[in-house]
């Protein structure tokens, strides 16, 4: 028996998408990969740009001599650079769900402001034109998620997973390449030049690889669906102007973020406090002396650890799911409380535990940043979907800006305490 033109027709639709998916799939990574590679390299080189031989273009900066009883700290605390790197993403995340037009003009302004935060660094003379640098990079990589997430409710849902596979492999090679590139005699800011390079991929990507057909873009149903049972298809929202224009108004949209706010919103939130307090609070007041790596370095290779535990959890959604976000909250609330008594007593005998307990905190990270996203895009009806993964994008900054703000202050007062170790 032959098969029916109408059965050809949706078989024919199916494929479609399937064809073009991988190349999406692909795409998606490499804007994740490329959308976070500044934050990343400016919270890895934070340590560097404080210390006053940063201008000096020295290879690995002199610390400052220290005691039996005193620590080892910079003037000022890495939150300070934190900050610097999370409030212009956190005021731009603010403002840009709202609006959701000109996406390629968005693009563009990503692009050039992540060109404009490695030069800024690279060639500053004064640590206020490397905070400004860090500052562009923060608006950069805020607009920059917000954007790409919006964007992708018109592909298919799994673009979410290889989004956070790329931010999660962003934040490993992002450490990994400072650090390593360190090591070998590069000074910090020549490689912080190299990095150029993020950008131009970003372009590529965004403008060659990904595709933008108009035609599949306004028909998004029929990719998911091509997966979906017939009842399933059939009961696919129609999207009205009547709906667009509810979902457009701000009442709707505030009833969006009281409805996901306490399950996503906070829980994301706390995560993201704990882990960067954690970052750039904790870590640069954990060293060990005597050992075959001095304080800058021991800083950069425990933020690599971190970033490898974020990276291996932020691909892992399609094999192992979680659906409890607060359970993630508090298991990140437990490394808070662990990591604080070592920066204060000193405690724990060697450093290949504290590689252990960062590689945990880095996996609870991004479990917490890939389920919820996730959760988000299988869970938001089509038309809300575009609002809710850039306001949901808003907690993970209101964490990291708390925890910038919590850091600075214990960074003062910790340094004030004698040396126990």
């Amino acid at each position: 028996m032959g098969v029916s033109d109408a059965e050809e027709a949706d078989d024919a639709l199916c494929i479609l998408p399937r064809r073009e998916r991988t190349r999406n799939l692909v795409a998606y990574w490499f804007l994740g990969l490329c959308n976070n590679y500044a934050f990343v390299i400016m919270l890895s080189a934070a340590h560097d740009i404080l210390s006053n031989d940063f201008q000096a273009n020295s290879t690995d900066p002199t610390p400052i001599p220290i005691t039996n009883n005193t620590r080892d700290c910079n003037p000022v605390s890495t939150g300070a650079i934190l900050l610097a790197d999370v409030l212009p993403s956190l005021t731009t995340k603010l403002v840009t769900p709202f609006l959701l037009t000109h996406t390629r003009l968005r693009v563009v302004m990503v692009i050039v402001l992540s060109s404009a935060s490695f030069l800024f660094v690279s060639f500053s003379t004064s640590q206020w034109q490397a905070f400004l640098g860090v500052v562009f990079a923060s608006f950069s990589g805020g607009l920059g998620e917000v954007t790409f997430l919006q964007y992708s409710s018109r592909y298919h849902k799994n673009v979410i997973s290889t989004w956070s596979s790329g931010t999660g492999a962003s934040g490993l090679l992002g450490a990994l390449s400072f650090a390593a590139l360190t090591s070998i005699g590069f000074t910090p800011r020549t490689t912080v030049l190299l990095m150029l390079v993020v950008p131009v991929l970003m372009s590529v990507t965004f403008f060659f690889i990904l595709e933008h057909d108009k035609g599949r873009l306004s028909r998004p149903s029929l990719e998911v669906d091509c997966n979906a049972s017939d009842v399933e298809r059939l009961v696919q929202p129609e999207e009205t102007p009547q709906r667009r224009s509810v979902f457009a108004s701000l009442r709707a949209k505030g009833r969006i973020i009281s409805r996901i706010g306490f399950r996503f919103i906070v829980p994301l939130a706390t995560v993201y406090l704990c882990e960067y307090f954690i970052n750039q609070g904790l870590l640069e007041l954990i060293y060990f002396k005597d050992i075959w790596l001095n304080h800058h370095s021991q800083y950069r290779w425990l933020q690599v650890d971190y970033q490898l535990g974020v990276f291996l959890s932020r691909s892992s959604v399609n094999f192992y799911p979680i659906h409890s976000i607060w359970l993630l909250a508090f298991l990140q609330f437990t490394n808070v409380i662990l990591l604080t008594s070592e920066a204060v007593f000193l405690f724990i005998p060697t450093i290949w535990i504290v590689f252990l307990l960062v590689l945990f905190e880095g996996l609870v990270a991004g479990a917490a940043y890939v389920n919820t996203f996730y959760r988000v895009a299988h869970e938001s009806l089509h038309e809300e979907k575009a609002f809710s993964m850039g306001i949901v994008s808003l907690g993970g900054s209101v964490g990291v800006s708390a925890a910038g703000l919590i850091s600075v202050p214990f960074h003062d007062y910790l340094c004030t305490l004698p040396m126990m170790r």
